[in-house]
């Protein structure tokens, strides 16, 4: 349970620090409007994800006598961390300069992360998988796991909201440089786990 708790965290903190269209639009509302407008963006994946979580559990718990389409998955899924590990590793900074835009609203947030292709590719070859199996060690796993991912992903979104509104410069500043690039680094380290699983299951090894 506590291997639930703890990948939760790590896919959590980076999915949170990471930029992409929802960081940069809780990063716009923050400096085009205040700290709270940001924050409502920061909480629109509690409202968008919920079909995709769905969808991908019904869709794997009946994959799941076919050993080699999971492994499949599996590999999948490590190369998707693998690819965010390794953004980590190689992160430069995020420029803000140009992300002032005319107001946005907790709607539009929705909307960005609704439209991204990021959350449907993650719960289908990550996010899905795990909790999949988190289920199949007891109910308590599952919640955990959802408990550590969104409570890093909104809680991290949110404090880089109230730090930006504070200052500017933090998202190009060596906190965040390094962070991201520890958190990279453990993403690239999980991957091996989803190798491993993924070629276990094709009777690889």
């Amino acid at each position: 349970m506590t291997d639930a708790l703890t990948i939760g965290i790590l896919l959590g903190l980076s999915a949170g620090l990471a930029p992409g269209p929802l960081l940069m639009l809780v990063i716009s509302e923050t400096l085009q409007n205040d700290v709270r407008s940001g924050v409502k963006v920061a909480l629109a994946p509690l409202i968008t994800d919920l079909p995709i979580i769905a969808l991908t559990v019904l869709v794997l718990s009946e994959l799941a006598k076919y050993r080699g389409i999971l492994g499949i998955v599996s590999l999948t899924g490590g190369c998707f961390v693998l690819f965010l590990g390794y953004k980590g590793v190689r992160f430069r900074g995020v420029e803000i300069g140009d992300t002032v835009r005319k107001p946005q609203s907790l709607k539009k947030g929705i909307l960005v992360n609704a439209l991204s292709p990021h959350p449907y590719l993650f719960w289908a070859a990550v996010g899905g998988p795990t909790l999949t199996k988190a289920m199949a060690a007891g109910p308590v796993a599952p919640l955990l796991f959802l408990l550590g991912f969104y409570g890093l992903l909104v809680g991290s979104k949110i404090l880089l909201a109230i730090l930006v509104g504070r200052s500017k410069t933090f998202l190009s500043g060596a906190l965040y440089l390094y962070l991201m690039r520890f958190v990279g680094l453990m993403l690239c380290l999980l991957a091996v786990s989803f190798f491993h699983e993924g070629l276990a299951l094709l009777g690889l090894i």
